[in-house]
């Protein structure tokens, strides 16, 4: 791959990555309050976020994806540990606002509509984190 790819795709790379690790979080925390809290109301509220995380240009993202050569892909041995559910719960609820975060920014270089979306699911992340584990 050229440069001039590696530039066009990058932040394609980035958007998937974070779009993946947003839905995934989500997803962890979702079922969480399903069937740990069996709570109907937060995993709705959930699915709902999950689903508003997508952004329509599918085939470009899964063309830019390069699993091969990322070289973060292996888990850390902080990734590995976990005490309870709350600790899951905390470190899916920090992933989701970090990728969110970056969704947010990345996506201000060509879509700022799309960017503002995934803004307000990372401030409604932050009201979901306090009412979860308060």
């Amino acid at each position: 791959m050229n440069k001039n790819k590696e530039e066009q795709y990058a932040p394609l790379r980035i958007i998937d990555a974070n779009l993946n690790r947003l839905r995934e979080g989500i997803r962890v925390i979702e079922d969480i309050c399903r069937y740990f809290f069996n709570s109907e109301s937060f995993s709705k509220r959930l699915k709902h976020l999950r689903h508003e995380s997508r952004i329509d240009d599918h085939k470009s993202l899964i063309s830019s994806r390069d699993i091969l050569n990322d070289p973060s892909k292996q888990t850390t041995p902080s990734e590995q540990n976990r005490a309870d559910i709350e600790t899951i719960l905390i470190s899916n609820f920090k992933r989701v606002q970090e990728s969110s975060r970056v969704l947010e920014e990345v996506l201000k270089l060509t879509n700022p509509a799309e960017a503002e979306k995934f803004k307000q699911i990372r401030y409604e992340l932050y009201n979901l984190e306090k009412e979860i584990l308060l």
